[in-house]
């Protein structure tokens, strides 16, 4: 086929799906509009002039554009083109070509990346949250669930030029492992107002604890239900805790007067104040024990 020669300079860029901008190429019209053409019926194809003529209406259309045009756009203008020459089957051709390969561009790619974790070779998994240990069983399953979410996230839920970008390096759309779930990450909780005005935790109501070592037991549950509903990490003060350590301290003052008292011991206020001390400690200790415990293994 022929090609035509310009009378005008097209200096307006085509921006690809990859983000790169390239000089525009009236070939590749002409090449895409006639391999579309070939498929048709001889009676219904476009001669050779017509799919000429078209090509150089789109390329004066593109050296209007006042910038960079999307590789996208530059389809669109191809299938009204190729339909204000009558070539209806032509164009549908044409759209069903542009579909299959936005299909293809779009397959589903978590095979590879689920069978690499497996085998403990997806290295931009390892990366991309380096606090978890990707050997352990339960944080496989998590990253086979992050597979499948970043996979939505770049076919379906993210803007294409989100993804454009991120596939080129211009960007880094963190934690798309978990979009498709539409969490939330690295929350600050409100221990201080759970503790004291009583909380919800699986639809239960849990009431303002009545010491020290329940605060710090109703903490670790907060925490754990917390971290099932979110990613990322948490942040809560353990200051939030000191109010119940007076309240263990009479609890257990009162405790210490009564067991003396039936046994006929002492009742010097300074006698129970080390017994109830030595108590409150062991309590504290075993508390914050508690937290620690309950937090690293979760």
């Amino acid at each position: 086929m022929q090609q035509m020669d310009f009378d005008i300079e097209i200096k307006t860029n085509v921006i690809k799906r990859s983000g790169e901008e390239v000089s525009f190429d009236i070939s590749k019209i002409v090449n895409a509009i006639s391999k579309a053409n070939r498929e048709v019926d001889k009676i219904h194809q476009l001669n050779e002039y017509q799919i000429l003529a078209v090509a150089e209406k789109i390329a004066r259309q593109v050296a209007d554009y006042p910038h960079a045009i999307n590789v996208e756009d530059i389809q669109d203008l191809v299938e009204t083109g190729i339909m204000e020459m009558r070539g209806y089957e032509v164009a549908q051709k044409y759209v069903r070509y542009r579909y299959k390969r936005q299909l293809a561009r779009k397959s589903n790619t978590t095979d590879n990346g689920i069978l690499a974790l497996i085998n403990q070779m997806n290295e931009e998994v390892k990366q991309e949250n380096s606090n978890k240990n990707p050997v352990i069983n339960s944080t496989q399953r998590d990253y086979m669930a992050g597979e499948v979410s970043k996979d939505l996230s770049r076919r379906i839920l993210l803007p294409e030029e989100i993804v454009r970008a991120h596939e080129a390096g211009i960007i880094h759309f963190h934690d798309s492992d978990y979009f498709a779930q539409k969490e939330h990450n690295c929350d600050l909780i409100n221990l201080e107002d759970m503790l004291q005005n009583g909380t919800v935790i699986s639809e239960t109501l849990i009431e303002k604890p009545h010491s020290f070592f329940t605060a710090c037991n109703v903490t670790t549950q907060i925490v754990a239900q917390v971290a099932s509903n979110q990613y990322g990490g948490q942040s809560f003060s353990l200051a939030h805790l000191a109010p119940f350590v007076d309240i263990s301290r009479k609890k257990i003052r009162k405790l210490v007067e009564e067991e003396r008292k039936s046994c006929g011991e002492s009742m010097d206020p300074a006698i129970i104040s080390k017994v109830t001390e030595r108590r409150l400690a062991e309590e504290i200790r075993s508390g914050i024990q508690t937290i620690q415990y309950q937090l690293i293994t979760l």
